[in-house]
Parts: C-alpha cells; structure tokens; sequence
C-alpha cells in the first residue's frame, strides 16, 4: 500500500521534477515525508513570495513548470502575488498547497481560506484534490496546462486527509510533447506581401520571443530578412543587442529615441508582443500598420490592434515567413540611417564621475559577461536598464514589465544562480524592493551560492516619487530610513561592501564575482538625471515636437 502524497511525489518525479520551492507546514507533512523518500530536492525559502518568484523564474528560464508548496490558508495566501507574475508574465508553474481534511472537520473552519476560489483569477486552474484515484491525472493535466499558450501558472490543494490516506499504486500517466500547429499559408502569403510592400519596415521582439522554445528561429528571421528591430523590456536579447540591426528598447511607451523609428516606419512586425507588458508604443487609427506573429491571437487593446496576423508555433512559422521574404526585401533597411543617433544618445554621459544610473548600467555592463544573467527588482533604475543595458543573449536581462512588483529582484536571481552555477549572476535592486524580501539572503547563503547582490540607495520608493514630482504633486510620503546594508549581509553570513566613490564600483563588483559566495554591493544612486533626461530632454527634442 502506498498513500495519497506518494502518489503526488511520483507523478511530479515523473514530470522531470527537480526541486520543489516552499515553506511546509501542518497540513502538508504526509508531503514533505514523500519529499524526502524521493529524488526531488526541497529548497526552503524564508517566505512563501519568494519560493513562488524562485519557481516562476525557473518556468520563464527553462519552460519548463517550477514548482512551489506551502500549506493553508496564510501560507498558501502568501503566494497571489507570485501567481499573478508568472500569470502575467506567461511564466509556467506549478503551485501545490496544502489544506485541512475534507472528510472530517475537527478544527472547525480554524485557517481554512477557499483558495481555490481565491486563485481562480490569477491562474489557468485551480482545483482541489479530493480523491487518490485522480492524483496523477490531475498532476499531469496541471503540467500540460501550466505548458501550454500561453503559458502561467496552476494551483493543486491537496488536503491533509487525501495526502495521507492508504491507496493502492497508481503508475503516472507518461508526459507528452506539446506541439502547436504552424500558421496558415494563407496567413504566412498575407503578411509576406505587406513587409514586401512596405517602405520603412521595422520589427519588434516581445515577452514571447524569449522563451527558450523559439528564440533562435526568431534570431534568424531578423538576420534572413535584414529588417532592424528594437525590443519590449522583456523581449531584450533574442537577438543579440550588439548586432548592426539593433535600433534599441522602448523603455517608454512614447517619445523618447527609439519612438523616431517607429514613427516613421509604415509597418511593425511585432514577433512574441504581450499586451500584459506595458505599451511599447501606441497605435492611433490606422498608423502604423501592424502585422501580430505570435503563438496565440492578438489581444486587441485601445493602443494595440493590429491589421494581420500570423498565429501559430512561432519559431517554425518564422521560418516559413522568413523564406517568402528572402531576396526579395529592397527596402528592408530603409530605417538603420537612424541606428546611430538612437544609440549615441543612450551612450550619452555614460562614462560621467558621478553614481548616475547610466553610469552604473555602463559599469555592470563592464563587469558581466555576455551570458551573465542580471535579475532586475522593479523601480526606476529598471527603465534605464532596459533602455541602456545591451544584452547579446536572450534571458539575460531579467525584468518584470508585466506585474512589475517589487520584490522579485532576489529571488530570481537566487533561482538563476542555481540553475546556472558557471555563469555570473547579478540581482539589482533598489533598497525599497531589497528589503521586501531581503531574508532570502539567507537562503542564498544556506545554498553556497555564488551570487551578487547590488543595492541602490537613495532612501525612498524612487520610482512613484519621481512621478510625484513630474505630475506636479509635493514630495510626501516616499521616503524610509536603511539598515547599515554592510552589516546586515553581514548578519546573513554573507560578505557586505558599501561603495562611495564611483571609481570604485567596478573594481567591487569584480573582486566579489572572482571571490565567490554571497556578496552584497550597496551604492548611491543619483536620480537627477531621471527629469534631465527623461522628461526634459525628450520634451525639448526636435523629434518630439515634429
């Protein structure tokens, strides 16, 4: 005889689970047993968020579903907000929490929260498990969902009495290759003779063309076709940034450099575009024309509705387009004249002695290798570093454009240092986002990772304050006082710097990456420059006012 949690065990085993994220609890203990009789490794965060950002990154990096568990009620609670990024952020992921027994009630209704019902919105299923028989049905039909387009995440509760109840053995139903069918060629003929047709062609790279399924196929159509691109936030890398054809990242949905291509081109191939991230640019009535490649249809939106569209397994339907394109593409470059003073004006003061952000999105730069991962928190040092880091392989700058919470930024990274052991990885945050989940510093160090952690000081919520000023509103309400950020990674068993002079930041983020471990880097930032250049600069050019 086995017992219902063995059977949850075996089907994610046989899922290719590697590591299960989370918090145990009461409820869930019949689990953690199975857990530790398996192959499946436990990773223990500090807080139920984090282990729900450290398994949608881990979607997002493989595409494969990460896996969190956490018991009841404010256990399981604690993970809406990590369910709503990865659902917003198409990341796959698999949530399993724990419940009191349905077939008894000797606690009355003491912690019991309907999770399901509470996570119906932010996921693609959520169900309670209330049979043994359907475990592993239910394990493999959640993977398959977490799996498909679009991608995001599902919650199983697993109540305390079915994870221990006595059953008989029950073999996993065997996983399946998930095949998406290519696009018509009626729609691939469509949309060819448009990009032949047009003037300025110009391509943008989305979310979608990241992940890991297609981004070389979306590579080669830019290179076959010769069309210059530039990316959403989130779309940064696909193709590398330092190729001739890279017109840069709309960091902004409107009006600042790389808006002059898209202003004048008079047709935009947007390949993987989300409309859960944040407008990359706004359509207004029939200008520009825009023809959607992507997995699933367009989601027509107020800024957002394009004229045609190519729907289907986007990697090998690029392909396809791509070879109705090839030679026959005269205007293809019409708009690289425009290349150079895009990206002269993104280098502009870079180099400057002062803790600006362009500054130190220069030095980063500097310090990491073109496959080191930086894992971006959300504040405004997040928009320079999508308008100013230049990525050369997908998945390296990870940011979150989508839900765009703080508090994600450490955890990410942690998952990313695990998965990827050899390579440089790099959190930064600010030190509002820092300290929402800065106990994670714990577990990187409980972990024996190798990892970075650059802290931004400026002492307030900088992003919302900065709007506060531009939208005319009195500086109220943003700031806090800090922890001595040396001494608190100190406390974690970590090592602590705190840099002053600009000199020498990147000879301190170097030493930490050589020495290995855990570091932390605490710096100034000077955000002065955030009205200078993206609001007055941009107001005053001649482009914006054409």
């Amino acid at each position: 005889m086995t017992k219902g949690s063995d059977l949850l065990v075996a089907a994610l085993e046989n899922e290719g689970v590697e590591r299960i994220f989370g918090i145990p609890g009461e409820e869930n203990l019949d689990v953690v047993e199975s857990l530790r009789q398996s192959s499946i490794e436990l990773v223990l965060t500090r807080h139920e968020q984090a282990a729900g950002f450290m398994a949608a990154t881990y979607g997002r990096l493989t595409g494969r579903p990460g896996v969190c568990i956490t018991t009841l009620g404010p256990g399981a609670l604690n993970l809406t907000t990590a369910a709503a990024y990865a659902h917003l952020g198409a990341m796959p992921m698999v949530m399993i929490t724990g419940q009191k027994g349905i077939l008894a009630s000797r606690q009355a209704r003491f912690q019991i929260v309907d999770m399901v019902a509470a996570m119906k919105p932010l996921t693609k299923l959520a169900h309670q498990i209330v049979a043994t028989t359907t475990i592993p049905t239910l394990v493999r039909e959640a993977f398959r969902v977490a799996c498909e387009e679009r991608p995001g995440p599902v919650l199983l509760e697993l109540p305390e009495d079915i994870a221990g109840e006595e059953c008989e053995a029950l073999r996993p139903v065997p996983p399946h290759p998930l095949e998406l069918p290519v696009a018509s060629g009626q729609m691939l003929d469509r949309a060819a003779a448009l990009i032949v047709a047009a003037k300025r062609p110009l391509v943008m790279l989305g979310a979608a063309a990241s992940r890991p399924r297609s981004s070389e196929d979306v590579a080669q159509f830019v290179l076959r076709t010769r069309i210059p691109y530039f990316t959403t936030q989130m779309g940064k890398g696909t193709v590398p940034g330092g190729t001739e054809l890279y017109l840069g990242t709309a960091a902004l949905s409107s009006g600042d450099y790389v808006h002059d291509a898209i202003e004048q081109a008079d047709l935009i191939v947007t390949i993987g575009h989300d409309t859960s991230e944040k407008p990359p640019f706004l359509m207004d009535d029939d200008r520009p024309l825009v023809i959607h490649v992507g997995y699933q249809p367009a989601t027509v939106e107020q800024v957002y509705f394009p004229q045609a569209e190519v729907v289907g397994d986007m990697g090998r339907s690029l392909c396809l387009l791509a070879d109705r394109l090839v030679g026959k593409l005269p205007n293809a470059g019409a708009l690289l004249p425009l290349r150079e003073g895009i990206l002269a004006h993104l280098a502009d003061r870079a180099t400057e002695e002062r803790w600006t952000p362009q500054r130190i999105v220069h030095d980063v730069r500097r310090v990491m290798p073109a496959d080191g991962i930086v894992a971006l928190d959300n504040g405004m040092y997040k928009i320079w570093f999508a308008r100013n880091y230049r990525t050369r392989a997908a998945n390296t700058l990870l940011l979150d454009n989508a839900l765009a919470t703080m508090g994600a930024g450490l955890p990410s990274a942690i998952m990313a240092a695990m998965l990827y052991p050899k390579r440089r990885v790099l959190a930064v945050c600010g030190d509002g986002g820092f300290m929402m989940n800065s106990q994670e510093m714990e577990t990187a160090v409980r972990r024996k990772l190798d990892l970075v952690v650059l802290v931004l000081v400026d002492s307030a919520f900088g992003m919302i304050r900065w709007k506060q000023a531009v939208d005319g509103f009195a500086d109220f309400g943003m700031t806090f006082g800090n922890p001595d950020f040396k001494r608190y990674a100190e406390a974690y068993g970590a090592h602590g710097h705190h840099v002053t002079e600009i000199g020498e930041f990147a000879p301190t983020l170097e030493a930490a990456f050589q020495a290995g471990g855990v570091h932390l880097v605490a710096v100034p930032i000077d955000y002065s420059e955030n009205k200078r250049v993206l609001v007055d600069e941009l107001r005053d050019r001649p482009a914006a006012n054409q």
